[in-house]
């Protein structure tokens, strides 16, 4: 006898959150991959400083686009 396969359906608000996580984790990942370039250029300038600029800087930029409608 076969068995049916249940393909799981994800509700849209735990994939848009899955896709926000998805985001951080690269905004992370980038900051750690960036910041020696950056602190070579301003010694004075901490982790969490550069990882801020890291988010702001997607922030501004989503912001800049042009609306889709």
């Amino acid at each position: 006898m076969k068995q049916k396969v249940h393909r799981q359906v994800l509700p849209r608000k735990t994939v848009l959150h899955n896709a926000h996580v998805r985001r951080e984790i690269n905004n992370f990942l980038q900051a750690l991959d960036s910041y020696p370039d950056r602190v070579a250029k301003e010694p004075n300038v901490t982790f969490q400083q550069h990882l801020c600029s890291i988010f702001a800087g997607r922030d501004d930029r989503r912001r800049n686009r042009p609306s889709r409608h």
